[in-house]
């Protein structure tokens, strides 16, 4: 579905990604992990059309699109719920959902996709009303992601879903993305929570400095000596 190849990417004179390639198979979810400052952000933007890669490629669905916009991108399928939530905060839960339907295959469907996204998140529906600024951090995060799907993408990138979130509703955060998967939406992940992103996806790599260091199904990777001991602390 996404394939990233030989990618290079710049800020001003600072070389930021080296020579990044992977896959995302269909249906599957991918995480990217590694410490702060690794490129994680970084490749995310690229993929999304908010930085312009110096050298290679990108192809979701066949085509190249690191040549394109970002709201290009959307169109496309591909949807990035980032880091920090960046909602709409003056606005109600409902207006937030509303524009992420802003693509028009998505406006015409956004009466089904709402009713779908309140199914998924029912606090949403009891809150539709409220301003954004009124919700906890959990509820906030779940709007977050719930405008992220009312693109209807076929790609999702969630970056950081459980940044700042109590234990209980990083549970939650998971269960909901499993389930993503199991609706035949693609996940694109970049999380901190190394244990619980290895124990909920199906294959992943690890940036170090800018560059792939490892890569493999995520059963590979917990019992890779290199991640206990630098991820897991074990």
């Amino acid at each position: 579905m996404l394939e990233v190849s030989n990618l290079n990417a710049f800020y001003g004179n600072i070389h930021v990604l080296w020579d990044i390639s992977f896959t995302v198979k269909e249906a599957e979810i991918f995480a990217l992990i590694g410490a702060n400052g690794a490129g994680k952000s970084t490749l995310l933007r690229a993929i999304s059309g908010l930085l312009l890669p110096a050298s290679g490629t990108i192809t979701f669905l066949g085509q190249r699109i690191d040549h394109l916009s970002s709201n290009e991108i959307v169109e496309l399928g591909l949807s990035h719920i980032p880091e920090g939530r960046k909602l709409f905060t003056e606005m109600s839960v409902r207006e937030n959902l509303e524009m992420g339907a802003y693509t028009k295959p998505a406006w015409v469907q956004k009466a089904e996709t709402l009713k779908w996204v309140y199914e998924i998140f029912p606090i949403l529906k009891e809150r539709e009303k409220q301003l954004a600024s009124t919700l906890s951090g959990g509820e906030q995060q779940m709007l977050a992601m719930g405008r992220g799907l009312m693109s209807r993408p076929k790609l999702c990138i969630i970056d950081e879903p459980s940044n700042g979130l109590a234990p209980r509703l990083v549970l939650e955060v998971f269960k909901v993305i499993k389930s993503l998967r199991d609706q035949d939406i693609t996940i694109l992940l970049v999380e901190q929570n190394v244990k619980h992103t290895l124990e909920t996806a199906d294959r992943a790599c690890v940036l170090e400095n800018g560059r792939l260091a490892l890569d493999g199904t995520c059963q590979q990777l917990l019992d890779s000596e290199h991640i206990r001991k630098a991820y897991l602390g074990l």
